[in-house]
């Protein structure tokens, strides 16, 4: 066990000898906001219209969902290996860097693709990049504040990330408009997603610093067993609402194809349309909820999150062709995802010591991913067999288990000593 010398200690929102109290909002925590806006608004131009460009390459809802499931299943592991050797190792930039920049240029594959192959290529690779950097920047993250302000912390790094998936869908929108809806327009807009991702880890290399002191572990296991029993028994919560957490890009072909309006430039549109709202409400919904979560508990805060998935799951199962009813799926779709991004990860930061952030936070990623890659898969095939209803039914109660699952992790941590209210 060795004790690594901060070339940079990035000041905390604790008391200083002057009297006065540094602003929680520093260097750090603005820089990796910024760096996810930038990331996410390459990675949400593709993702956007990849549903228009799978039909159009004459694949369903079942090469969907196994290409989004497979892909998140995949990138799992790395997230926990990523995670344990960051603890590790005196440097975390550098991998969180070489994340950014891998899935920055992965997505420019799709426009070679003429089939499911290399779109599964480019899927995963991208997610093997956000793999790598995702627990190691969230522990990096969660270092950078003081313990009473994780939450907004938290909450302002997803605001960021989420402004960047409002901006990616109008700008494949915006394009769309312009060149029309078509293989050459989609394979355009992949190539030009180089640029935004390329940007990102640019950025983050050169705009974040180590956070200070910490103390690196050399003898972790990678089975997460010395994480300690509460965080695992929050894992098992996380896993069991993950099952039910499928993928956007499968309740925008399930919304478009309930309109009825065909696979053609007015799907496209309400496509990204919908998309395009339910992002807006993640990111104006991200930092509120953190901050609100600095106040009272995120347990139960998240409780709430979890059941809204309910809603959203029911209403793909029986929708309502109703514009207005649909729009109230993808509107309570971004207040799940904001509960869920920022609240998951300003609870690990409560449940883990300073010196296994990156190997919890790569295990929280991990099981998040085996949860992505079951519902996608899971959906994707109910789906393709012919019963839509029933896949998003199984998504519902899914999504009950997992939140009558966290309510119960939530009333056993309240009847410990000093544990309410967190």
């Amino acid at each position: 066990m060795a004790v690594r010398p901060a070339p940079t200690q990035i000041p905390q929102d604790e008391p200083q000898p002057s009297g006065r109290t540094v602003r929680w909002a520093n260097r750090n925590v603005v820089a990796m906001a910024a760096t996810s806006f930038v990331s996410d608004l390459g990675h949400e131009m593709a993702t956007a219209v990849l549903p228009a460009f799978t039909l159009a390459l004459g694949l369903g809802a079942g090469a969907l969902g196994t290409i989004e499931g497979v892909a998140d299943g995949v990138a799992s592991f790395v997230k926990l290996g990523a995670g344990w050797l960051s603890d590790r190792r005196e440097d975390r930039k550098s991998i969180a860097t070489a994340g950014y920049a891998l899935t920055g240029a992965s997505k420019a594959l799709f426009a070679l693709a003429h089939g499911w192959p290399l779109i599964l290529t480019g899927r995963t690779l991208a997610w093997f990049g956000r793999g790598i950097r995702g627990p190691v920047r969230d522990a990096m993250l969660a270092d950078s504040v003081a313990p009473a302000y994780v939450g907004r912390a938290f909450g302002l790094h997803r605001a960021g990330d989420t402004l960047g998936a409002v901006a990616g869908p109008l700008a494949a929108l915006l394009y769309l408009a312009s060149f029309g809806a078509h293989d050459a327009s989609y394979r355009t807009i992949f190539v030009l997603t180089l640029v935004p991702g390329l940007s990102s880890a640019a950025l983050f290399g050169g705009l974040v610093a180590e956070p200070g002191e910490r103390r690196v572990k050399k003898g972790l296991s990678l089975t997460g067993a010395h994480l300690g029993p509460r965080f695992h028994q929050f894992l098992v919560a996380v896993g069991v609402f993950g099952v039910a957490d499928f993928a956007p890009t499968l309740l925008i072909l399930r919304m478009t194809d309930v309109m009825a309006v065909g696979r053609g430039a007015a799907a496209v549109s309400l496509g990204v349309g919908f998309y395009t709202v339910r992002n807006a409400v993640y990111a104006a919904a991200s930092y509120p909820i953190g901050a609100l979560s600095d106040r009272m508990s995120r347990g139960a805060l998240l409780t709430i999150g979890y059941l809204l998935m309910v809603f959203v799951a029911l209403g793909a199962a029986v929708p309502h062709r109703a514009l207005w009813f649909i729009m109230a799926v993808f509107v309570v779709s971004g207040l799940v995802a904001a509960a869920q991004d920022a609240l998951e990860a300003a609870m690990a930061a409560d449940l883990l010591p300073q010196p296994l952030r990156g190997t919890g936070y790569g295990a929280l990623a991990a099981v998040n991913g085996v949860g992505d890659l079951l519902s996608s898969v899971m959906l994707g095939v109910l789906w393709s067999a012919g019963s839509a209803r029933l896949a998003f039914g199984v998504s519902a109660a899914l999504a009950a288990a997992g939140t009558l699952q966290m309510l119960r992790f939530v009333r056993a941590r309240r009847e410990e000593p000093g544990e309410a209210g967190k």
